[in-house]
């Protein structure tokens, strides 16, 4: 099988498959926006080219993202069996019995195969003794994680070849905690990227961040009243279209939508809403839907530039969601380095008219004044004294990525 021709590699993810090929293990370190996904493809396909079956893994840290990235892999390979390892909904053939899983494999022993996994399941790929070719660890610093690193280290271990990509590196500084810098586990940076080259070459645009300044809670106002107050205001001042905004639990996002009127005040502004957390599941403009629908919904809409919207979360779209077309991103709490990084990913995608503007000669890479969206928009809102712990970690991991060109790496000291 041939490698197929609209598979083509930028100058980055080029050094990073030749990297993959020179090296058996290894961290591929990659800015969001940076194509990871098409080097693990990439390197699939090469693989799955061998005359001997293959087993290939590709772990996610969360069940949606591991859809995403089954689809991904699958617009491209067409000769393996696929088998998801993981708890959500899927019409893949999946479970997470060891035995099913381990009879899956005998039956498929003379074919190439694709397991897509959860890192909270790989323990159930290495209770079913599987022997492993290729794994590709995304969103890697999620595997340092307690309940996750016993089946990493076990992988890293007894794969022929094992990678970690991320963004976003975890060290340990502190005894007994796991950690990126365990190079016996995770092998040294075998590809790093600088955002600088990403934003030159024109793959993504650079973030501008805000410093809102805010007053305190007065009168009868309640604390959710100042945040819709707030988050309309800067809708209002920045006249962004598409908009994430991350709050501090699902409270402050069912508060906001229930007991004040902000949805009612962006309808009247032209925009649709939506919201997504684990406990409520996922709502579009008052109606309750399934997360593929919400999901199919928010890329219809990112890439309709008429549409505007607000889409409100907690944690669910902070990691390797793709979600296409968002202009800005809105704090209302405090993240850590990884944190702060992976949701500033999630707006300086290149805007699609861009990409398409670049790929007719009308755009110049890395013109930014040519661009229709030339930065992507990250706004933290002060009050007094609170929220300046947040606006000066966005700042500094702003400045480690985009001005000093070194990923934002997350150290655990205690």
């Amino acid at each position: 099988m041939m490698i197929p021709m609209q598979i083509k590699l930028r100058p980055h993810q080029e050094r990073g498959v030749a990297a993959m090929q020179q090296h058996n293990k290894g961290q591929v370190i990659v800015p969001t926006g940076g194509g990871k996904t098409l080097k693990m493809i990439y390197d699939a396909l090469r693989e799955f080219q061998s005359e001997t079956p293959q087993t290939i893994v590709v772990v996610a840290p969360r069940i949606l993202l591991a859809e995403q990235l089954s689809s991904e892999f699958l617009e491209f390979i067409t000769n393996a069996k696929v088998f998801h390892v993981h708890s959500g909904e899927t019409h893949h053939e999946s479970s997470t019995r060891p035995n099913e899983i381990r009879n899956w494999v005998d039956a498929n022993a003379d074919q190439h195969r694709l397991i897509v996994t959860t890192y909270n399941s790989l323990s159930r790929l290495q209770v079913a003794e599987i022997d492993v070719d290729t794994i590709y660890f995304d969103e890697a610093h999620n595997s340092v994680q307690r309940h996750f690193f016993p089946a990493t280290e076990h992988f890293a271990a007894n794969a022929r070849r094992a990678y970690f990509f991320t963004a976003t590196p975890k060290h340990s500084l502190a005894v007994g905690k796991p950690g990126m810098n365990d190079a016996a586990v995770y092998g040294q940076v075998i590809c790093k990227v600088p955002a600088p080259e990403l934003v030159e070459g024109g793959y993504i645009v650079p973030p501008k961040v805000i410093v809102k300044q805010l007053a305190m809670v007065t009168g009868k106002q309640t604390n959710f009243d100042r945040d819709s107050e707030n988050l309309l205001e800067t809708i209002d001042d920045n006249k962004v279209g598409k908009i994430l905004i991350c709050a501090k639990a699902t409270k402050q996002i069912v508060s906001l939508v229930t007991e004040t009127d902000f949805c009612f005040q962006l309808e009247c502004r032209g925009y649709s809403w939506m919201y997504i957390t684990a406990k409520t599941g996922a709502v579009i403009d008052g109606q309750k839907v399934n997360r593929e629908v919400f999901f199919d919904t928010l890329s219809a809409w990112g890439k309709d530039n008429s549409k505007k919207f607000v889409v409100l979360h907690h944690s669910i779209l902070a990691e390797g969601i793709n979600v296409s077309g968002l202009e800005a991103v809105l704090f209302l709490r405090n993240m850590d380095f990884i944190g702060i990084s992976q949701t500033i990913g999630r707006c300086i995608r290149l805007h699609h008219d861009d990409a398409q503007g670049m790929r007719d000669g009308r755009i110049e890479p890395g013109n930014l004044a040519q661009y229709s969206k030339s930065f992507g928009l990250v706004c933290i809102p002060v009050y007094s004294k609170v929220g300046i712990a947040t606006a000066r970690a966005v700042q500094s991991v702003v400045d480690t990525i985009f001005e000093k060109g070194e990923p934002a790496i997350s150290t655990v000291r205690r």
